[in-house]
Order: C-alpha cells, then sequence, then structure tokens
C-alpha cells in the first residue's frame, strides 16, 4: 500500500504487520492525513486472515510528538467513518471533528480484533500518548519519556481526547502528570504499571519482534477472545464512561481557550489601535 506519512510491511510470512509513522521531520505528529491512513492500515491488517499481530512504531528520534496543530487543519479530504459533520458552526463542528479523528477513531483501534504493540523510543508528547495508549502491549527503549501538557494554559483542557491517565498510572500521578506537565521517566512508566517491557534502544526492535512471534504462535480466536475480555473488564470498570465524559469536558476547555485568547486578542488590537490614534 502506498502512503505519504507511514509506511506498512509484513513479517515472518505476513504473519507480523508493522505500522511505522513516517514523519520524522515533524517528529511523527499526527496530521488528519496520518490518522486515516493509520486507520486504512489497521483496518488491513485486521482483515487479513494472516496477520497475527500488529506493531505500531515511529521513525526517527521519538515515537510521536501529539497532533500537528499546523498539518491538522490542513484541507486533506476523506470518506469519513464516523457519522460526525466537522462542518456545523461553533464548538459542535469543532467537537464532531475531535469525535472522528481521535476520540471514536482511538475507540476503534482500540477494539480491533488482534493483538496490538507499540514500540516506543524517545519522547511521546500528549497527542502522542494516545497513540500508544490503544495498542494492548508497550514496549519501550531505556531513556523514553512521556509527557502531557495540554492541561497548561495555552490548550486548558484535562488531557488528551483519548483519556487514559488514570488507568495507566492511577489517580495521583495522573493528576501529578496533568498538574505540572513534566515527564514521567520509562522506568516510572515501568513501575507504575504502564510498560511492559523496558529494553535497550538497540535491541528495541528485535525485543519487540520476538514478543510479537510468541503471540503470533496462538490461537487468532485464542488471542481475540483475551483481548475482549480484558477490555470489556475495563468497560465493566467505567473505562468507556469515563473517557466520554473527560472528552466532553475537553471541549469546554477548549471553548473557553477560545474565547479568552480571542478576547485577549480583541483587547490588544483595541491597545494598537489606541496607540496609533495617541501618535
Amino acid at each position: 500500500m502506498d502512503f505519504g506519512t507511514i509506511r506498512y510491511e509484513l513479517e515472518d510470512d505476513g504473519a507480523i504487520a508493522r505500522i511505522v509513522m513516517n514523519r520524522p521531520e515533524a517528529r511523527n505528529a499526527q496530521n488528519n492525513q496520518m490518522t486515516y491512513e493509520l486507520n486504512e492500515a489497521f483496518s488491513s491488517a485486521a482483515l487479513d486472515d494472516a496477520v497475527k499481530v500488529i506493531i505500531l512504531s515511529g521513525e526517527g528520534p521519538m515515537f510521536s510528538a501529539g497532533h500537528d496543530l499546523k498539518g491538522a487543519a490542513q484541507n486533506y479530504t476523506h470518506e469519513k467513518v464516523f457519522p460526525y459533520s466537522p462542518t456545523l458552526p461553533g464548538s459542535e463542528g469543532y467537537m464532531n471533528a475531535e469525535q472522528e479523528v481521535y476520540f471514536k477513531m482511538c475507540r476503534r483501534w482500540h477494539d480491533l480484533p488482534k493483538p496490538t504493540i507499540a514500540q516506543v523510543h524517545g519522547k511521546t508528547i500528549a497527542g502522542g500518548l494516545m497513540l500508544m495508549w490503544v495498542c494492548d502491549l508497550i514496549v519501550a527503549a531505556q531513556g523514553a519519556e512521556f509527557i502531557d501538557i495540554t492541561a497548561g494554559p495555552r490548550f486548558m483542557v484535562q488531557g488528551v481526547e483519548w483519556f487514559n491517565h488514570p488507568w495507566e498510572f492511577g489517580h495521583r500521578k495522573a493528576k501529578e502528570m496533568l498538574f505540572t506537565g513534566e515527564p514521567v521517566s520509562v522506568e516510572e512508566a515501568y513501575n507504575l504499571g504502564m510498560i511492559n517491557h523496558v529494553v535497550p534502544q538497540d535491541q528495541l526492535a528485535d525485543f519487540t519482534l520476538e514478543l510479537a512471534r510468541k503471540i503470533a504462535a496462538r490461537s487468532s480466536f485464542g488471542l481475540n477472545l483475551a483481548k475482549m475480555a480484558v477490555n470489556q473488564a475495563l468497560d465493566a470498570q467505567g473505562f468507556h464512561t469515563a473517557q466520554q465524559a473527560a472528552f466532553n469536558l475537553q471541549h469546554l476547555g477548549h471553548t473557553h481557550s477560545r474565547v479568552l485568547y480571542q478576547q485577549q486578542e480583541i483587547e490588544e488590537l483595541k491597545a494598537k489601535l489606541a496607540a496609533l490614534d495617541q501618535g
């Protein structure tokens, strides 16, 4: 398959699909094109009966720098996967757009019928956490760091659209991460249960591939049922409901941020006009 922002590769006679985010110049920031190309690649792997396991990794110095705030608004047309119109005015269209490209898309990848492994290195920032957290297992290189800056003064939201923080870290570390914006080290993430394995950087790809091979040796239906059982246990604990509630709160933060900064821009413009009048 020919993609512009990712690579799709098959290994071990097609038993393992590797999806590589391939925007190293943008530190694998996720724009709309990448969203739909990732979805096409995940779907192709899920529909390929030969594929048993899917690996998600990133090209370049880091796994992902998060959402591409420039590229996210680019004119990239693609048939919508979910029935949400992004062209409605005000917050409705904006919320619909994020339902489509972030929240619902992540849920779709989370529920794929095949095991997924995130192969993570370098920094994973804000929206990049979502791309990692939708995977069933996470293997990280030594020195990796995990950062969420979305609760800061510019964005004023409680975290990324796929709000996993309390489930990954526990509620106290989740609050600290969001309150401070400070990185969580790979060692601490491992101790808190977010990471399955920490390995040297030069062994990361090989280790992840060997883990995928162990999984691929098992029954595809058994793997699917095991994944469903764990995901359903999460939902029974309130996982999906809590995420939807957090997503709704995020858009209160978005709206507040837009109103506040628009007002600041108006005041700055008034000050400039007043200075011109005095001149």
